[in-house]
């Protein structure tokens, strides 16, 4: 798979890592307006995991649309061992504007830019370091406002609610049969959104060619 890389090396590398815990295991693809409505209730989770020589905990929001196509992906890596980082991450979907990055806000307070640092072909990937202040920030905040440009220079605005985002942050990660049932829950609702938005698509040609 050929990928555009924004950052230096050690950043791809960690990213590689620490992705196997993010939004690669929702399977999602293809590239979706922001506006497009989530499946299902998403919520904040935290999972971890062990990678190579490091633990590896992700405390994350993702929101896809019935298709279970990526509208936004928040993450916040947080690396121990051999390599020790903290992350803060925000995917989008690809076939966006690079040097404008992404527009962050929380509740009405100060914006902040996120860098992109590396593009897939199907989402692109905005991070900075996870900083103690950021996580006070986030813990006390309400939701946070994601803004991206597209390649037709359109802002897409994206909501993510920061309720029980602290829970989460403190809390224990999932255990690894919740993280799978989890998975499942999430695919069941993708299957019965998309059942529902073709059976409507059906409806709706049969009430055209009867002429109603």
């Amino acid at each position: 798979m050929r990928i555009i890389s924004l950052a230096a090396p050690s950043i791809r590398k960690l990213f590689a890592s620490a992705t196997v815990l993010g939004i690669a295991s929702l399977g999602v693809s293809q590239p979706v307006q922001a506006q497009q409505r989530s499946a299902g209730t998403a919520d904040w989770v935290k999972i971890c995991s062990k990678t190579g020589d490091n633990d590896v905990c992700n405390v994350q929001f993702n929101i896809v649309t019935p298709q279970g196509q990526l509208v936004t992906s928040v993450n916040l890596f947080q690396l121990k061992g051999k390599v020790n980082r903290r992350i803060f991450q925000v995917a989008v979907p690809a076939g966006r504007s690079i040097p404008q990055g992404i527009n962050m806000q929380i509740d009405k307070g100060r914006a902040n830019t996120l860098p992109y640092s590396l593009c897939f072909p199907d989402r692109c990937i905005a991070e900075v370091q996870l900083s103690d202040g950021l996580v006070k920030a986030l813990k006390g905040g309400g939701e946070i406002t994601l803004t991206s440009t597209n390649f037709r220079r359109a802002k897409n605005p994206v909501k993510v609610t920061l309720k029980g985002f602290t829970k989460a942050f403190d809390g224990p990660a999932l255990k690894r049969d919740e993280v799978g049932a989890r998975n499942k829950k999430l695919a069941d609702e993708l299957k019965k959104k998309a059942d529902e938005a073709r059976k409507k698509l059906e409806e709706a040609q049969e009430k055209a060619k009867s002429g109603g």
